[in-house]
């Protein structure tokens, strides 16, 4: 019996001595998962902090692509409305530019030969696209209509005899098919301001109505004025009257035919240039 005992004893010794063993192993074991455990997180969280900073890169790098972008569009948005201010005087936008080759590709080739200068090939192509505006075809446009481009202004010269009767300012009813269409011209774009300039010859007038060609010249243009406002509804605060009376002839009045072409009405269209070429192409 006292056997059996100390046999009991010493195995229960011997099975604790083996338990605590594998405890102290694994406790040793569990030190190193965590260790490996707390590295890893480590390194986790530092491959995350480098991807943020890659990722903010990134961005920023795009960020400065599109601002490129948008700075390449600007460019060329701002290099078709930049003016170029010709040796001729003559100014004109790179896209206003576009349209006006576009239309000279349509004029009369003999026409365009004698254009010698940008100003030139400016006037060709807005006489082109306002003879179809305003369908001027019947029109003699030597003697009886001449429309021409100082700068940034578009003139259109019309004879007295396309308006009035002589030495009248009452508008005459073969006027109205012109005025029309150039209402037409002025209410498609509310940004043209219109001077109607009246002018005469240098015989001189003294009537019951009428006292002196200055008289006859404001009289001309502010009839020319009214049609426009009452008949054709163009704005009136885009409109203009002046007189010119005599003091800016064309040519010299010394004789009939020369004192013909001084009697005129001039009707002083002020767009910007870009807006005209618009305007003619909307048409």
């Amino acid at each position: 019996m006292k056997k059996i005992s100390i046999l009991l004893v010493t195995t229960l010794l011997l099975t604790a001595c083996v338990s605590k063993k594998k405890y102290i192993a694994l406790e040793q074991e569990n030190g190193e998962i965590k260790s490996q455990l707390t590295k890893t997180q480590v390194a986790k969280e530092d491959l995350e902090n480098k991807f943020a900073q890659i990722q903010a890169r990134v961005d920023r790098y795009n960020k400065k692509i599109n601002a490129l972008n948008e700075n390449v569009e600007g460019l060329k948005v701002e290099n078709d409305i930049k003016l170029d201010v010709n040796a001729d005087g003559s100014v004109i936008s790179n896209e206003a530019k576009r349209k006006m080759l576009a239309t000279l590709q349509q004029v009369d080739p003999a026409k365009l030969a004698e254009a010698k200068t940008l100003k030139d090939s400016m006037n060709l192509a807005v006489q082109y696209n306002l003879a179809k505006t305003m369908d001027t075809s019947d029109l003699n446009e030597d003697e009886d209509i001449a429309v021409n481009i100082n700068e940034t202004v578009v003139m259109i010269s019309i004879s007295d005899k396309m308006l009035f009767n002589t030495g009248s300012y009452r508008i005459s009813n073969k006027a109205n098919n012109i005025l029309q269409k150039l209402a037409d011209v002025i209410n498609s774009e509310e940004s043209i301001n219109v001077m109607v300039e009246g002018h005469t010859d240098s015989r001189t007038i003294n009537t019951e109505k009428i006292a002196d060609n200055w008289d006859l010249s404001v009289l001309r243009a502010t009839s020319v004025v009214r049609k426009l406002q009452n008949k054709y509804n163009v704005a009136p605060e885009q409109l203009i009257a002046s007189g010119r009376s005599s003091y800016q002839p064309l040519v010299d009045n010394n004789s009939r035919e020369n004192r013909s072409k001084n009697r005129r009405t001039r009707i002083i269209l002020m767009p910007n240039i870009d807006k005209f070429f618009a305007l003619m192409d909307a048409k």
